[in-house]
């Protein structure tokens, strides 16, 4: 049964390509052109600088100062905080690689993994502010509350994942005095066991990073070609009804029903029509919008997925972390609406956070990214294909 339905699936895609070979082709572009201008050249130095910190031994000198906050917190080593960090500051799924990559390197156990990667998938500050505050809703203070739900969700998900598996030997940490020789200590033996040359560290950093870019902006054309055709046979409409049915229960108005099951796909379409959808009060699809970015959306969770594939890290604790964020930031939208957007004006420290400044800076950012990303992404293609056919070569 499997084995029919993933292949009638595979069928009726083929089909509706062949169907709606223009309304495809602009999904694919729009997908293809938020891949090489934004997503490619914002993450790239993201994903290269890891590799580069975690063969140097960086990552483990780093967990060694913070072992005595993230055990205690989130019950991961102390080189979850890089990946913590690294995850926020360059958005997902950059916690997933980087949780892979230490897996690999056997700095994390199994289940550390799993509790790992469960929080530390979160959407970048630009594409919050930038994107969906100033951008889709044209209000900037609301970048302040969604960046506010987001990220403090979560750190509260992190913390409710610390009970997950925790009868499960953990990795071992010793105590003893003398930190800073410790943590030099680690680097040192870490980089001295890389017996690679620098040339081939940071040839290999290129290719991998590369690779995996390669694979997230094939899903993010897929899902945007998926989402649309969904869109077209009718199909988004019929299982919105069903979602329609559970929304109904917080009382989330009909109108922003199929725009969040968009969103559940992709997110940034989804945000857009949740905007467009929105009236003169924000409250319901900013509660929604906070909802579909700690979902991640099924486009970033197949990117996931494949990542984790190549390790013994399980999708099922992640996928229900996602549903825990969804709901927990979703919560603390309504809940801080009022403070931090209705009467953000009243309280000085507030004012002070949404000035011009920050989202103009965003959206300088965003347009220069679009201007640049495409050269950016192509030489540095063509850079990792000299790599290749010289070590091919070799």
């Amino acid at each position: 049964m499997k084995s029919v339905m993933l292949a009638g699936a595979a069928l009726l895609l083929a089909v509706s390509l062949i169907m709606y070979p223009d309304p495809s082709l602009q999904a694919s572009i729009r997908g293809l052109n938020m891949w090489w201008e934004v997503v490619f050249p914002s993450l790239l130095p993201f994903f290269i600088t890891a590799e580069l910190l975690i063969a140097f031994g960086m990552v483990r000198f780093i967990g060694v100062f913070c072992e005595p906050i993230m055990r205690p917190l989130f019950n991961v080593p102390g080189v979850g905080s890089f990946v913590l960090a690294m995850g926020m500051a360059s958005g997902y799924p950059s916690g997933a690689k980087l949780t892979s990559r230490l897996r690999q390197e056997k700095q994390l156990t199994k289940i550390e993994a799993e509790r790992l990667v469960s929080f530390t998938n979160a959407s970048n500050p630009l594409f919050i502010v930038g994107v969906i505050a100033v951008s889709f809703f044209g209000e900037a203070e609301l970048g302040i509350l969604l960046a506010v739900a987001h990220y403090g969700g979560n750190i509260l998900v992190g913390i409710c994942m610390r009970f997950y598996g925790r009868s499960e030997p953990r990795s071992s940490y010793v105590r003893e005095k003398g930190l800073v020789s410790r943590a030099f200590r680690e680097l040192h033996e870490t980089r001295m066991a890389d017996k690679r040359p620098f040339g081939k560290i940071f040839g290999d950093a290129v290719i991998n990073s590369i690779q995996t870019l390669l694979m997230i902006g094939g899903f993010i054309i897929m899902f945007s070609v998926f989402n649309k055709l969904l869109f077209i046979l009718g199909i988004t409409d019929s299982l919105a009804y069903g979602l329609k049915l559970l929304t109904s229960i917080f009382g989330v108005p009909d109108e922003l029903v199929v725009p969040m099951f968009s969103g559940l796909f992709e997110i940034t379409m989804g945000g857009q029509m949740i905007a467009q959808a929105s009236g003169s009060n924000f409250f319901f699809p900013v509660i929604v919008v906070s909802f579909i970015l700690a979902f991640n959306g099924f486009s970033v969770q197949a990117q996931v997925a494949s990542i984790l594939a190549e390790t013994d890290i399980r999708f099922a604790p992640y996928f229900f972390a996602r549903l825990l964020h969804g709901f927990i930031a979703a919560g603390l939208a309504a809940i801080l609406y009022g403070t931090l957007y209705a009467r953000h004006q009243e309280t000085s420290i507030l004012t002070f956070l949404q000035e011009k400044t920050a989202p103009d800076t965003s959206v300088e950012l965003l347009r220069f990214l679009s201007s640049f990303g495409p050269a950016f992404t192509l030489t540095t293609l063509a850079v990792g294909t000299l790599i290749l056919l010289k070590r091919r070569l070799h």
